[in-house]
């Protein structure tokens, strides 16, 4: 790989770094102490080994949902189309039921493996009994 195509690789994830960073500053998990950037931060670190967009999608999975930024800021700030486009698939829509939404996921390549790392991410932090079963479900339709 050449330095070009690096840079524009680290490019990618700087820029999807520090939207996330601004658009979850101040939101915390559900215990109320740990800074919420620390769930994309698990997720990126669970797809890494998949490659950049991965890790920028993982970083930008709930921006959409959770905060004020919307695709098209994305799309302004230079995050690739392809990644946004991931990132839309992981934003759950009122209108839209459970079934219906891990349906799209699981035919975006990016989307699918995001979700399985960020349900991974959610068991591993003290689930409720209803999110246990709700990933339980997620997971076997998404790894069938």
């Amino acid at each position: 790989m050449n330095d070009e195509v690096q840079q524009q690789i680290n490019s990618q994830i700087d820029k999807a770094r520090l939207i996330a960073i601004s658009a979850h500053s101040g939101q915390f998990r559900r215990d109320g102490k740990t800074p919420y950037i620390e769930h994309p931060y698990a997720v990126a670190d669970r797809v890494e080994h998949l490659g950049y967009k991965y890790i920028c999608v993982a970083l930008l999975h709930d921006v959409l949902e959770d905060t004020k930024v919307t695709a098209h800021d994305l799309l302004t700030a230079g995050i690739q189309e392809d990644i946004v486009a991931a990132v839309q698939i992981l934003t759950k829509h009122p209108s839209r039921n459970y079934d219906e939404y891990i349906k799209l996921v699981k035919f975006n390549n990016l989307a699918c493996h995001v979700k399985i790392a960020d349900m991974l991410s959610n068991l591993a932090d003290s689930p409720t009994n209803k999110q246990i079963h709700k990933y339980a479900h997620g997971l076997l339709f998404l790894t069938e």
